[in-house]
């Protein structure tokens, strides 16, 4: 937070004692936006006035302030105080601009300098006590400071965690107003927090949940396989009790390690949403989220008063779970059709539009009917034909589309359940993985798509899948008698790709065609 201080008296400021303060302290979507911060007072009937179109926080602001000024043992100023946020045309939202303005009253009214503001950003929410409370969005901040210069950060204590991951930078945690300006005033010294981000990616801690702890599922897992290893969509369709969910919570164990770009990228989203504190500073391991089916669609896709992200960002570079499937509204199913198809949402609304990157992994899971037994041969099914096309109708043919594998978990039997053999480990599909991702990071170099099959643009896929004949006609037949889709065309391909990355082969053949067929026997027209 850049945070620049000066005061004057008589023809240098004619209006009297004169305190400008500029901070970086906005936040527009993930990234931070400049905010300058003027603390004049002047003449005039005593009073506070704040302008430059702050939000009910911001306005709030003043009060705070003079009561934390007050409680600090500083004095405040007693004349017209007049407080202004430029740009006057953006709108200011929370509560990160009470240190500054603090700060600023405090220099005019003690007639002070603050050397220490030079180069250095300042943001902070304030007690009434003077104690300094934390911030949402201090890594982009801190970002936003290195990339204009500044030489160090002054934020809460508890926010210093997560901005010391970035580099380059002096981060200083203070605690209290009194602390902040006795620093900035050069009558305290505190040391600077040092972070290091790919110390922290390279100390990620074991999973507690591994693929050898289900029993069974043997085609399941394979489906996973695939779906991990080209970034695909995945479906899973069973009775209750199968083990969809459990499959689900341990796909982030077989995902690669995140880069640490794709760390920074993901910790600023969680940054800005209020997810992290001063314990889990850094998001180390792709993210699994799975919200309820009542989720709206605003907390799904993001967007509310201030234009937050949702969970499709939050998800970001990671895992998005969807249980029950058909139980969420359809509404809100159909908002992510634009983040399915470009890895970015847009929110467009009357404060303005905001674009947020959304490069999730699809993950849902929902039973076969209503009472989830439909195709069991334990158990009979309840439902009616009519009831089960009802269900089923929830997802719209388009949505399911762009779920590019779907597979059935069935019941497991008593024999898998009661065997004591584990399955295989995490860390051997993991390695399968990552065998098959290097390959699509080496035929997309240089793309701005992401290096994965399941993002590979429409132009390429003629060039890197490639049929013999024998495909071809399996293709064919296969397109006629399910009554496939053209999408559905291309995501036969790109997963049947994925399949020969896995088997480490340059050309797709027929045995690659026809797994990718299987995964697409849910279609929406053969399957209601």
């Amino acid at each position: 937070m850049q945070y620049r201080l000066r005061w004057g008296w008589g023809s240098l400021f004619d209006c009297g004692p004169h305190a400008y303060t500029r901070l970086f302290s906005g936040i527009a979507g993930v990234d931070a936006v400049p905010v300058e911060v003027e603390v004049n007072t002047g003449s005039g009937n005593p009073a506070v006035i704040v302008v430059g179109l702050p939000d009910a926080a911001v306005r709030e602001s003043k009060d705070r302030v003079a009561t934390a000024i007050s409680n600090s043992a500083f004095r405040w100023p007693r004349e017209r105080t007049t407080i202004n946020l430029a740009p006057a045309d953006i709108k200011k939202e929370g509560p990160s601009f009470d240190l500054p303005i603090a700060l600023g009253m405090i220099a005019a009214a003690e007639r002070a300098e603050l050397p220490r503001l030079e180069r250095c950003f300042a943001v902070g929410e304030l007690a009434l006590t003077g104690e300094i409370r934390p911030i949402k969005g201090a890594l982009p901040i801190a970002v936003e400071a290195r990339a204009r210069g500044m030489k160090a950060v002054v934020l809460p204590a508890q926010n210093a965690p997560e901005a010391a991951i970035v580099e380059g930078i002096d981060v200083y945690g203070v605690s209290t107003l009194r602390e902040a300006y006795e620093f900035l005033s050069r009558r305290r010294e505190i040391a600077p927090i040092r972070g290091n981000a790919a110390s922290l990616l390279a100390a990620e801690s074991p999973d507690e949940i591994d693929f050898s702890e289900v029993k069974g599922q043997h085609q399941v897992k394979r489906a996973i396989e695939v779906a991990v290893a080209g970034g695909h969509n995945l479906l899973l369709i069973g009775p209750p009790g199968s083990g969809k969910s459990m499959l689900a919570k341990r796909i982030p164990t077989v995902l690669p390690p995140m880069s640490l770009d794709e760390a920074i990228e993901t910790t600023r989203i969680h940054s800005v949403c209020g997810l992290l504190n001063s314990t889990h500073a850094f998001v180390s391991k792709r993210p699994f989220r799975s919200p309820h089916h009542t989720i709206s669609d605003v907390g799904l896709l993001g967007g509310s008063t201030n234009i937050t992200p949702g969970e499709v960002s939050v998800a970001h570079n990671g895992v998005l779970f969807l249980d029950e499937l058909p139980e969420f509204k359809r509404s809100t199913l159909e908002v992510m059709r634009q983040p399915l198809e470009d890895g970015t949402v847009t929110i467009s609304r009357a404060a303005g539009t905001m674009t947020f990157p959304a490069g999730f992994m699809l993950v849902a899971a929902m039973n076969p009917c209503p009472c989830g037994y439909f195709g069991d041969p334990q158990r009979e099914c309840r439902c009616s034909p009519a009831q089960i096309e009802r269900y089923r109708n929830r997802i719209s043919g388009p949505l399911l589309d762009r779920i590019d594998i779907h597979v059935e978990a069935p019941a497991v039997v008593f024999k898998e359940l009661s065997g004591g053999q584990a399955g295989e480990p995490s860390s051997a599909i993991r390695e399968r993985v990552l065998g098959a991702r290097a390959l699509q990071r080496s035929r997309f170099e240089g793309a701005s798509t992401p290096p994965v099959n399941a993002r590979m643009a429409h132009k390429r896929i003629k060039e890197c899948c490639a049929l013999d004949a024998a495909s071809t006609e399996m293709l064919r037949h296969a397109m006629e008698d399910l009554h496939l889709s053209a999408r559905a065309y291309d995501r036969i391909l790109k997963v049947s790709r994925t399949i020969a990355d896995l088997a480490g082969s340059e050309a797709i053949t027929s045995d690659h065609i026809g797994e990718a067929i299987q995964y697409r026997t849910l279609d929406r027209r053969l399957w209601v």
